[in-house]
């Protein structure tokens, strides 16, 4: 049986997962991917497997129809993240599918307090200024008794609040789905309620219909001048042109962005040009550690689906 692996982190470690796979019996399919295939891609390769890991690809009804009529016997999201996967559609079609929850909230946790903390001191500036040969002497903020607002108390969310309570911060949580949370750890409040009172806002949550461009031109508006902007969850939150237009006012002060609405970042992108914009490439998770446990669940997920024990 052969298994499409499409998912960049796993794919760069195929030395570990390849050989994984054919020990099991299947042959792995490894196309080259920047950061997803296209539709169109899909439709060729899909149908040629009985399995498939999905990564942040557009994996429509109309990819698993077609893998439906030919090979494919199910799919697994490699990830937390699910809304690029037409979950509804695999079910009408008898396709089995999961994903794999609460794999990386300390790894994307820890990279949303580098960034916090790269924001507040102005690292990347500073580092940006030597290599021009400058010796800069940048003043930044403290962390301490600062407000920074989190979107998102799953597992990434959480660990982010334990990261920055440790740096004596104050905590604000949007969550629709958390009914009450500890006072001494977080106050919980209904978004966009506390958005003027942060120093930070931090963005950890799931995408889905109901969040998409929740960090608006009106949201913002309600911020107080300078606040700081993470994103380590899904580009959409976040209206783009509107963080722009902040960005450019200086409303914002500034952002660090692993994620964006359209990936890779177009060359043309006016956040390629600000001075004060972390850039990432969508790569939060990418540890060695936690990409090879999820290498492995993944498969072992894919596996069971197809009678294999493991």
């Amino acid at each position: 049986m052969k298994i499409l692996v499409t998912c960049p982190p796993m794919l760069g470690m195929k030395e570990q997962f390849v050989p994984l796979l054919e020990s099991m019996g299947f042959e792995a399919v490894c196309p080259e991917v920047t950061q997803t295939l296209s539709v169109e891609e899909l439709i060729e390769l899909v149908p040629t497997v009985d399995g498939w890991i999905i990564g942040d690809d557009p994996a429509t009804a109309e990819v698993f129809k077609a893998g439906k009529s030919g090979r494919l016997k199910a799919a697994v999201k490699w990830g937390i993240g699910v809304d690029n996967v037409d979950f509804d559609a695999c079910r009408e079609l008898g396709i089995p599918i999961t994903n794999t929850p609460n794999m990386f909230g300390a790894e994307v946790a820890d990279v949303a307090l580098g960034y916090v903390i790269a924001l507040a001191r102005e690292t990347f500036i500073i580092d940006r200024e030597i290599r021009e040969g400058r010796w800069p002497k940048n003043r930044g903020i403290s962390l301490e008794n600062k407000t920074v607002g989190v979107v998102g108390f799953g597992d990434i969310g959480s660990n982010a609040v334990k990261r920055f309570n440790a740096c004596g911060m104050r905590s604000i949580v949007w969550d629709p789905g958390v009914k009450e949370i500890d006072p001494k750890v977080a106050s919980l409040k209904v978004w966009p309620g506390g958005v003027e009172e942060c120093d930070f806002i931090v963005f950890t949550c799931a995408l889905n219909k109901h969040n998409h461009h929740m960090f608006n031109t009106s949201v913002i508006n309600k911020c107080k001048s300078g606040m700081r902007i993470v994103n380590v969850a899904r580009g959409p939150l976040i209206e783009q042109a509107a963080l722009e237009s902040a960005l450019q006012s200086g409303l914002i002060h500034s952002a660090a962005l692993d994620v964006f609405e359209v990936e890779p970042l177009p060359l043309d992108s006016y956040l390629r040009k600000h001075p004060l914009c972390i850039l990432g490439s969508h790569n939060s998770s990418n540890t060695v550690d936690a990409v090879e446990k999820t290498n492995s669940r993944a498969i072992s997920h894919l596996a069971n689906f197809l009678g294999i024990k493991v």
